[in-house]
């Protein structure tokens, strides 16, 4: 499932505020976003106790409960980890990973509020979670029946929520660093084939094991940390951030002309990482139309045209990279500035062609 409307971190709790104690709630979102800990903050926040049931990991009688005599006559017992006293949240994690058998036994607890005598004490609210089948995940077709006694909400990861929730939570300093340099590698679809990807989540993970090697940890190993957590890209590009960080090398610096592209071919990670930040400053600083740029601009991209010469030199597929279109096959620079590129650097431009 997938809509157009979608909600940050920041916006979710307001919004299950007014919409989770009055209607059972699903949340929708791509694995390692924070579905979950999101639930259970909102939770903490009502002063709700949070009962999570993943579905992956219930039978159908998990919910029913078991049959029991009471005044010669039988009924089910409901688990005593949904059956309380006190109103509470009902965190119905990977609901829509679960079997036919078990969404069908969610049905009364959902739009009911109740399993078989048992009703959930006034003031318990419901809420589900699941990742979409378009993210790889796990995930089930869910039956009209239950899509229909839900209200749906879609999130989204955003850089601005996760890195205000990353400052107070002591999340690494070179990640935070370089995430606020590449907000946009924060999240990445998951991919085809089985190997990591980058997440909020993942990112977190990465920062808890930086902080247990500490300050002495080696290049190799945060290659190989980077590598066991993100997406192989920016792991390559993470690495070379952290060899910028160490050795005080910078963007800024060869743009000023104080330095140039690194050359070592061990350096090549920090080449890579160059040229994607290269790319993105040249999206940030660009204007759409040449009319509209300053002289310090014009001056700029004069200077990023030798910059891209000196680039290239080193690594065609590098120099290739600043100047690619999305991954819709659209331009992400202005037109002015690669015609400007096409008649000073016909070879770079046929090998992007």
């Amino acid at each position: 499932m997938h809509s157009a409307i979608t909600v940050t971190p920041a916006q979710l709790p307001g919004l299950l505020l007014h919409v989770a104690v009055a209607r059972p709630v699903f949340l929708w979102g791509a694995p390692g976003i924070g579905k979950s800990s999101l639930v259970r903050d909102f939770a903490d926040s009502l002063g709700l106790e949070c009962v999570t049931l993943v579905g992956t990991q219930l039978a159908a009688e998990d919910l029913i409960g078991v049959p029991e005599l009471r005044d010669g006559r039988s009924r089910f017992a409901p688990p005593e980890s949904i059956a309380r006293d006190e109103p509470y949240c009902l965190f119905l994690d990977e609901l829509n990973s679960s079997s036919p058998e078990v969404q069908k036994a969610f049905y009364s607890l959902i739009l009911d509020r109740r399993i078989g005598a048992y009703e959930l004490p006034p003031g318990s609210i419901v809420i589900g979670a699941g990742n979409r089948s378009s993210d790889n995940a796990l995930a089930r077709p869910m039956a009209s029946a239950l899509v229909n006694r839900l209200i749906h909400v879609h999130l989204r990861a955003a850089w601005a929520d996760w890195s205000a929730w990353a400052r107070e939570a002591g999340i690494h300093q070179w990640v935070l660093g370089y995430l606020t340099e590449r907000p946009d590698h924060l999240w990445s679809a998951p991919p085809k084939v089985e190997e990591p990807f980058s997440t909020p989540r993942s990112w977190h993970m990465l920062s808890d094991a930086l902080r247990s090697y500490g300050d002495g940890i080696d290049e190799e190993t945060v290659g190989l940390l980077a590598a066991g957590t993100l997406t192989p890209a920016h792991a390559t590009a993470f690495g070379g951030y952290v060899k910028i960080v160490r050795h005080r090398y910078g963007l800024d610096a060869i743009v000023r002309g104080d330095a140039g592209w690194p050359s070592r071919p061990d350096d090549r990670d920090l080449l890579y990482f160059l040229a994607e930040a290269f790319r993105a400053r040249l999206i940030k600083d660009l204007p759409a139309g040449k009319a509209h740029a300053s002289a310090n601009l014009r001056q700029f991209a004069h200077r990023a045209k030798a910059m891209l010469v000196e680039l290239s030199e080193l690594s065609l597929e590098c120099g290739r990279l600043v100047i690619a279109p999305d991954n819709d096959g659209h331009p992400v620079l202005p037109a002015w500035f690669l015609v400007e590129v096409s008649r000073d650097l016909p070879r770079l431009v046929a090998a992007r062609a």
